[in-house]
């Protein structure tokens, strides 16, 4: 495996670096990035692959469940990335995008299967809230109840994002859009939240008001026009 990395380096570098110089010689000399966009560390999430998006369009941040601890004291990774991507570069648009089958989000279902990962169990306690929320729900929580546990954890971690002040300034001026996610690794599908109506649905009709019919939009990149 680690050989088919260092030839794909070889031939980003021979093949695909050459068609893409002027984009790479002007983000040489910085980023203006419109998107945070914030997932699981999850190998088989690529922000840009399902975005669609090249290099420099999106600032992303990844860690074990997508997580966004609360805002505190204490500095730390999450908390610093959010902080620059929002007061220092401006970004418009803040998305956590969660996804099916997911590893984190099972480990917070059954912690007591984490002991002899500390450090994991000890993270996913960010994840509280989204299992308290759907065991209350239902009087229980297994893991049938993972879909669940997975949209919601993005909703929590969206009210976690609101306690960082660069976010809560950017949303009280109307300067930042929050956006929550689920992307379903099987089909390719996106769910998006809707605060209306605390559901979420199908990115077309999600965002239908906002943006039109993204099915027609698709079609007119195809087609050139």
């Amino acid at each position: 495996m680690m050989e088919h990395v260092i030839s794909g380096v070889a031939k980003f570098q021979k093949e695909v670096y050459p068609t893409k110089k002027a984009r790479f010689s002007k983000l040489a000399d910085g980023q203006n990035p419109e998107v945070l966009f914030i997932t699981c560390a999850d190998s088989r999430i690529d922000p840009n692959l399902v975005t669609q998006t090249e290099p420099g369009e999106l600032f992303i941040c990844r860690n074990a469940g997508n997580v966004v601890p609360p805002h505190s004291n204490h500095s730390g990774g999450m908390t610093a990335s959010i902080e620059f991507a929002v007061a220092a570069l401006g970004v418009s648009h803040i998305v956590i995008c969660g996804h099916t089958d997911c590893g984190a989000m099972k480990g917070a279902i059954e912690p007591e299967n984490l002991d002899s990962l500390p450090h994991v169990r000890e993270w996913l306690g960010h994840c509280r809230s989204a299992t308290d929320v759907v065991r209350d729900r239902h009087g229980e929580l297994s893991k049938a109840h993972l879909d669940e546990v997975i949209c919601e954890n993005v909703v929590q971690q969206l009210q976690h994002l609101r306690t960082h002040p660069a976010v809560a300034s950017g949303l009280a001026n109307g300067r930042v859009t929050l956006h929550g996610w689920v992307y379903n690794i099987g089909s390719g599908e996106v769910l998006c939240f809707d605060e209306s109506t605390r559901e979420f649905k199908p990115m077309d009709e999600r965002y239908r008001a906002m943006f039109g019919d993204l099915a027609d939009s698709v079609a007119k990149d195809t087609c050139g026009n």
